[in-house]
């Protein structure tokens, strides 16, 4: 017992030496610091308002994903849009604040549509959700029949797409066909229905010429949307997305805290909570771009997520 309390003790020594020097490389490497967004914080409820009076729409794409669910969230509580519309393959339910959102006893009365909160209780095929000055709206399609659903991807101003899976969970074919086909077609029927911003979720070290598939797949997407000529176009490249998963594994459990000591050690230079994320691709909306195209690399993320939070 004795020489397995040793054992452990020299373990955790060894580890927690091991966490210190890889923060301290990362910090030598991280990306260069940015005063971008210094000044935002005390502007954001200013660029909300303004925002808010253009009286915008937008759609999300991926928005049953662990950044999509909370993106969702954040417009709804900042309340920016007069319309957001999901894009998806299967219709959503919602809970926490977004139910708690729901105005009650209302009916909408639109073109060629009309239903009432009961309707939407029910499931009944109305799927308009008032929520507070905003309303959502969901949008089933068929991906692999996209032109199909062209209508869907009409009328929007902005475009969000958090919409993303791995080769460990869907294969290599389904990796390319989600994270490149149906995201480049999508942004394609987006450009074509009126939309003038697009907002891309990718990925840190994303690289077309990469020798990585995944991060060669994020950097072609990446290029191609780019030639589609959005007068908007922002890619975000977070580092390790911090997500807490219920029905997580040990040895995730086990990364999650790992990475979590790695970032209270080295700042955020690895690793981020998707919340950030999330704020960082709304208040990002706000601001007026110097140019057309824009990466927001890892810090960049982190001092526009930041900002929204003070």
């Amino acid at each position: 017992m004795k020489q397995l309390c040793t054992t452990l003790g020299k373990l955790t020594g060894f580890f927690t030496v091991l966490i210190v020097v890889i923060a301290a490389v990362l910090t030598y490497f991280d990306d260069p610091e940015t005063d971008k967004y210094t000044s935002m914080a005390e502007d954001i409820k200013t660029l909300e308002e303004n925002f808010r009076q253009q009286n915008k729409s937008c759609f999300i794409l991926g928005a049953s994903g662990e950044t999509g669910k909370v993106l969702v969230q954040e417009l709804l509580e900042r309340n920016i849009f007069s319309k957001i519309t999901l894009i998806g393959r299967r219709q959503l339910t919602f809970e926490g604040k977004a139910n708690e959102q729901l105005v009650r006893g209302v009916t909408l009365d639109l073109p060629g549509i009309q239903c009432s909160y009961s309707d939407i209780l029910l499931d009944t095929g109305c799927a308009f959700l008032l929520l507070l000055k905003s309303f959502q709206v969901q949008e089933v399609v068929d991906f692999e029949k996209l032109e199909d659903y062209a209508a869907a991807f009409q009328g929007h101003d902005v475009g969000y797409c958090c919409m993303g899976t791995t080769k460990a969970k869907s294969g290599t074919e389904g990796f390319i066909r989600v994270d490149h086909d149906y995201t480049l077609k999508s942004a394609e029927l987006a450009k074509a229905g009126g939309c003038s911003q697009f907002h891309l979720q990718s990925s840190r070290g994303a690289d077309k010429t990469s020798s990585f598939l995944y991060l060669k797949v994020k950097g072609q997407v990446e290029a191609e949307i780019e030639e589609l000529g959005f007068d908007r176009y922002s890619v975000y490249r977070p580092g390790v997305l911090l997500v807490d998963r219920q029905e997580s594994r040990p040895a995730e459990w086990l990364a999650r805290k790992l990475l979590n000591g790695f970032t209270s050690v080295c700042s955020t230079s690895m690793a981020i909570p998707i919340q950030v994320v999330a704020k960082a691709m709304v208040s990002n909306t706000l601001l007026q771009p110097e140019q057309k195209a824009e990466i927001l690399e890892h810090k960049d993320i982190t001092a526009v997520g930041k900002s929204a939070e003070k």
